[in-house]
């Protein structure tokens, strides 16, 4: 980068599913300058692109810490102290390069308790022509989706045949059955839609970013760790980064630096900036340029667990000799026909449950993947079978982001707080029993061998809560770590700019005051619209 090619109107801090589409939005103007500024590395070389774009690749991508920040939550002996893994994309695209590729906004009652909670502006009524906007729905226009955006929601090409008996046994249990869980009714089971085009991943590199990457106002900087925004007093004046290719650098913004790192890296950002808890970042000899409470607190994230059956049938992914047939067959049939196995999201159908009585929205949300998920996640599994992941809807518990040290490519401690209130615990044995109840249902009997985990033996309460609490995960989908509102805690304001901080707006899943009933790529798409109109409106003359 040449000296005098430092000064942008707009940075963007992290270019995954709220950046990219800041960057497309904000560029949209000839008339300003953006830079988009990503620490991973570009989407487009080989072989990440093909990775990346092939949906069942996945399998690769996930787990390979050249794409991924590989974050863990560290838990509490209470949980036997095991890791939980919080992957978080690292590239271009964000962890919309490395997702399920899941499309779920959410219930209209979680925007009711944003707004309860001071997020005024943020209903379902408010939200819901932003999800339209972005959207390029395969069905068509309706009240509930929009056609002609930059992304793509289409039903799975080639879902595997098991997953429509799984769908049949949920019915079987008078749950009912949708092909739209983003309509009028949240509730039942059915195939997840899909942010795919074609049979390929529409991540929100491909979807919002590739489409602006001409623009000559537009400057896309990769492989560069941003370590601190850097302020003029209580104003945003640019960042400090470190990239691959040379040492520090300094990008300044003549009007916003948006923050848009995620709910792990934007918190991490603002406290290495001096944004945070004063006692907090003082400990760590980090100078105090703003204090607020906030940052870093109300994480939270979907806690659940995985149940694993054995299959004789093999169709479902695995393998065994009775595959190779369709093993082999895969690779023709995705680079020809963009069908097959190789179009897989991996977690194909599900639901969403009410557990009890009374209940206004669903707390649950089940999942079904034709395949074994207590093998590595980046291996092929061997053998056939099918794996159910029950993950919980509007959780309790609530733990901390803090920094381990002043230095920005080291992880921050992630203090998960899982199962801290019993309701969460409470909630995933129902969810344990009602994934139970699925499989025992008639429709499923000769697609099932065993249980393998738990197994048989695990039956009572007090042994569905300890195996919950040994093998507890998440669905990968942390949050609430900047939140927006009005009170003390509060990070940003309902502008999404940072409170008592002028220029400085952070942009995506951390603002969340609590995670969104269900996957939250979509949700985080609808948030960076949001942003971006705030932001064009804030300079409008």
């Amino acid at each position: 980068m040449a000296a005098n090619d430092n000064s942008f109107d707009y940075i963007i801090v992290g270019a995954g599913s709220a950046g990219c589409v800041l960057a497309n939005r904000l560029s949209a103007d000839p008339n300003v300058t953006v830079a988009l500024v990503e620490a991973g590395p570009t989407d487009r070389g080989f072989p990440q692109k093909f990775l990346i774009d092939t949906p069942a690749g996945i399998l690769s991508v996930i787990g390979n810490p050249r794409y991924n920040w590989s974050y863990v939550y560290e838990t509490s002996a209470a949980l036997g102290n095991h890791p939980v893994l919080c992957p978080r994309g690292r590239v271009l695209g964000g962890t919309s390069a490395i997702n399920g590729m899941v499309y779920i906004r959410g219930n209209r009652r979680d925007y009711e308790s944003w707004v309860a909670k001071g997020a005024d502006g943020w209903s379902y009524d408010d939200v819901l022509r932003y999800f339209k906007k972005s959207e390029n729905y395969q069905r068509g226009a309706s009240d509930y989706h929009g056609v002609g955006g930059e992304l793509d929601v289409q039903d799975q090409r080639d879902p595997n045949p098991v997953g429509r008996i799984a769908i049949e046994a949920a019915t079987q249990l008078q749950h009912r059955r949708t092909d739209d869980f983003n309509g009028a009714e949240q509730d039942g089971f059915g195939f997840w839609q899909v942010t795919q085009k074609r049979g390929a991943r529409a991540s929100t590199a491909r979807a919002f970013l590739d489409p602006a990457r001409t623009r000559r106002n537009l400057t896309v900087i990769t492989d560069a760790l941003t370590e601190r925004v850097d302020l003029d007093g209580k104003r945003a004046v640019g960042i400090t980064v470190r990239r691959k290719d040379g040492g520090p650098a300094i990008l300044k913004a003549k009007r916003e630096v948006i923050v848009s790192g995620g709910a792990i890296n934007s918190p991490q950002i603002l406290l290495l900036s001096g944004i945070g808890p004063a006692a907090d970042l003082q400990a760590l000899g980090i100078s105090v340029k703003h204090d607020l409470a906030g940052v870093g607190e109300n994480l939270h994230d979907h806690q659940g667990i995985f149940m694993t059956w054995s299959s004789p049938d093999s169709r479902l992914y695995g393998l065994s000799s009775k595959a190779w047939p369709w093993m082999a067959s895969a690779p023709h049939k995705y680079l020809l026909q963009r069908m097959g196995p190789w179009t897989s999201n991996t977690c194909e159908a599900g639901g969403f449950v009410r557990s009890l009585p009374g209940l206004e929205q669903p707390d649950l949300q089940l999942f079904f993947f034709p395949q074994f998920m207590n093998q590595p996640r980046h291996l092929f599994p061997r053998g056939h079978g099918f794996s159910w992941h029950a993950s919980l809807l509007q959780p309790k518990s609530r733990g901390k982001l803090s920094l381990k040290s002043t230095r920005a490519d080291e992880r921050p401690r992630l203090d998960s707080g899982f199962l801290t209130h019993d309701d969460d615990l409470q909630g995933l044995i129902r969810g344990f029993k009602e994934i139970r109840r699925i499989v025992e249902a008639p429709a499923m009997e000769k697609y099932v061998t065993a249980e393998i985990d738990p197994g048989p033996r695990v039956q009572s309460d007090d042994q569905i809560a300890d195996f919950i609490r040994k093998n507890l995960g998440t669905t990968y989908h942390p949050a609430g770590t900047c939140k927006m509102g009005k009170d003390a805690m509060a990070v940003v304001d309902p502008q999404l700019r940072v409170h008592g901080l002028e220029r400085l707006r952070v942009v995506d899943a951390s603002i969340m005051p609590q995670v969104i009933s269900g996957n939250t790529n979509a949700p985080t798409i609808m948030i960076a619209e949001r942003g971006a109109d705030f932001i064009k409106a804030a300079w409008a003359h």
